[in-house]
């Protein structure tokens, strides 16, 4: 436990500009918005990560459920558990791919009553 401590403590000493990018971003897990729970979200970046097995695949209702999120300003990105599992790689190429690029619309106000 104390050497799993000293560790975290070291990694959090590296100087931040050498860290992957994926880091400056925070998701938060299984999160609300709207009427949906969310697998993960990057509010910063209005995008939204969906983890899917086999179940997902022939679901119209996911599709009307991403264009709603999309109607609240959010990007929704579907990846496979398959590809977590075999291609971890490129699936965080993707999500770094996606963090880069601009918030489809700005953070709406909590204020609005909209989003979250």
């Amino acid at each position: 436990m104390v050497a799993a401590r000293a560790h975290a403590s070291r990694i959090r000493a590296v100087d931040r500009t050498s860290r992957p990018a994926a880091w400056w971003f925070q998701f938060v897990r299984q999160e609300p918005i709207d009427r949906d729970y969310v697998d993960f979200v990057c509010r910063e970046r209005r995008l939204i990560i969906e983890l899917d097995g086999g179940q997902h695949s022939e679901r119209p209702e996911d599709g009307h459920r991403d264009s709603e999120l999309s109607a609240l300003g959010y990007r929704v990105i579907r990846i496979w558990n398959n590809d977590v599992i075999e291609n971890l790689d490129g699936v965080l190429e993707t999500l770094l791919s996606e963090l880069e690029k601009s918030p489809l619309t700005p953070a709406l106000s909590p204020q609005a009553g909209r989003g979250r």
